[in-house]
């Protein structure tokens, strides 16, 4: 929802010898705020972390919002075979509610890109995803990372700073014991370490989905806390069904850079 102020223009008209100053009221059209930060990279600017709860929740109040996982009493799980667990949704991933600095899940591709335009953004395309993932853009970048330089992880050279099912860093999920069968949920945005151009959970968390189509669905990149750290990797190509609704899958904006 965009937020519209009212102004005041002031135009000068002249008529023979006469000059006329008309005030004529205009409109100045601002977009809701976000509250993740940004990081430019070439002409973009990319959330720094993944869509969090708390912005959402701001997307839910000022639209009335209601997601495909509420509406159907529940998002999805893998337990042999996707199943649907009662009361899991953006707001409650687990079935319980959870921290504003959680990163969204239970929203379908179509969703993620709602949330997005609202903010003036939008979902990345798969070849700007892999670009900002893999290839380290910075002036300077910190000790560890090399301008120019392509890297196997979203991580940098391992996947260490990264929250996964095996072979990342040792972070302990926030799914509430015995509500999963398999890995431990994912953890707070911005509490793993920052990879490849200073972005958090590139590699891990949840999957992000992307704008671009493939095989009937779009593209999700960066695997999540369900996998191991091998599906991180630039190769791992996955797609899924635009209106699928997953509990390890989220999503992150960009914005292109005026010019």
């Amino acid at each position: 929802m965009k937020i519209l102020h009212l102004y005041l223009i002031t135009i000068k008209v002249s008529i023979g010898s006469f000059l006329f100053v008309l005030m004529l009221p205009t409109l100045a059209i601002s977009m809701p705020k976000s509250s993740i930060s940004v990081v430019q990279i070439g002409n973009l600017l990319w959330d720094q972390s993944e869509m969090t709860i708390k912005d959402v929740q701001i997307f839910a109040t000022a639209t009335g919002f209601m997601s495909q996982a509420e509406t159907n009493g529940g998002g999805l799980s893998y337990e042999a075979g996707f199943v649907k667990k009662i009361g899991w949704n953006w707001k409650t991933p687990y079935g319980v509610f959870a921290n504003e600095q959680e990163p969204a899940v239970h929203l379908n591709q179509n969703e993620a890109e709602k949330i997005c335009r609202f903010f003036g953004k939008r979902l990345p395309t798969d070849d700007e995803w892999l670009s900002a993932a893999f290839l380290e853009q910075r002036l300077n970048p910190p000790t560890g990372y090399i301008k120019g330089q392509r890297y196997p992880y979203p991580g940098g050279s391992n996947p260490l700073n990264a929250h996964c099912l095996s072979g990342c860093g040792n972070y302990i999920g926030l799914a509430p014991s015995g509500s999963l069968n398999r890995g431990t949920g994912h953890v707070l945005t911005k509490t793993t370490k920052p990879g490849v151009n200073g972005l958090f959970d590139m590699g891990g968390n949840v999957w992000e989905w992307t704008s671009t189509q493939r095989n009937g669905g779009y593209i999700t990149r960066g695997a999540s806390w369900w996998y191991g750290s091998e599906r991180q990797q630039e190769a791992d190509v996955e797609s899924k069904s635009p209106d699928i609704a997953v509990v390890y899958i989220g999503f992150r904006c960009v914005a292109d850079k005026n010019p």
